[in-house]
């Protein structure tokens, strides 16, 4: 069985994807298609079916069986309906014990708390479970909200990345922000 994460007074869980929830991954991707586009890379029409998105969850099983990335789905506790995932990516041990944050929330469901709820839950993972010393997290320069979730969890700014990544296919700079393990702001 796969361990969970719960915030009950948010009213969230988070667990690792399995397969079975390759219909519920696809059904948010097509929901939040429109409204995420300009925050994502460009995506060809085959990603937004069903086998893609079964890859999508086998390729994230592969990655944690091999201690190099964990992905969980944000679920509504009452409903156990997907609202969202949240990832440690690109996960590098030895000397660095650190990794990359990404998430993403439902148009839907943004605004009312889940994604920094969400957020709280992976920070404590991530420095307890798995020993990391510090997490990093990139957002587009004109992404306030998700600004703000990051520093509501403690998160610094801490300079700008340029071309970071290709998002609608233009190379973007991203805002990057930074989580020490010793930094105590996380703990409380």
């Amino acid at each position: 069985m796969p361990m969970s994460l719960y915030n009950t007074p948010q009213g969230i869980f988070l667990r690792p994807f399995s397969l079975a929830d390759s219909e519920s991954l696809l059904a948010l991707r097509h929901r939040n298609r429109d409204s995420h586009a300009p925050y994502e890379p460009l995506y060809e029409d085959s990603f937004f079916t069903l086998e893609k998105q079964q890859d999508y969850i086998r390729q994230k099983l592969r990655q944690a069986e091999e201690d190099r990335g964990y992905v969980f789905g944000i679920f509504l506790l009452k409903e156990e309906r997907l609202i969202g995932y949240i990832s440690i990516s690109n996960l590098v041990r030895g000397v660095g014990q650190f990794a990359d944050i990404g998430y993403m929330m439902d148009h839907h469901e943004q605004g009312k708390g889940h994604m920094t709820a969400a957020l709280k839950l992976i920070i404590q993972y991530a420095f307890r479970a798995l020993s990391l010393h510090r997490l990093q997290a990139g957002t587009l320069l004109h992404n306030d909200r998700s600004q703000r979730v990051l520093e509501k969890c403690g998160f610094r700014p801490e300079g700008i990345a340029r071309k970071l990544v290709q998002i609608q296919g233009t190379w973007q700079d991203h805002q990057m922000f930074g989580l020490l393990a010793e930094d105590d702001v996380w703990q409380s």
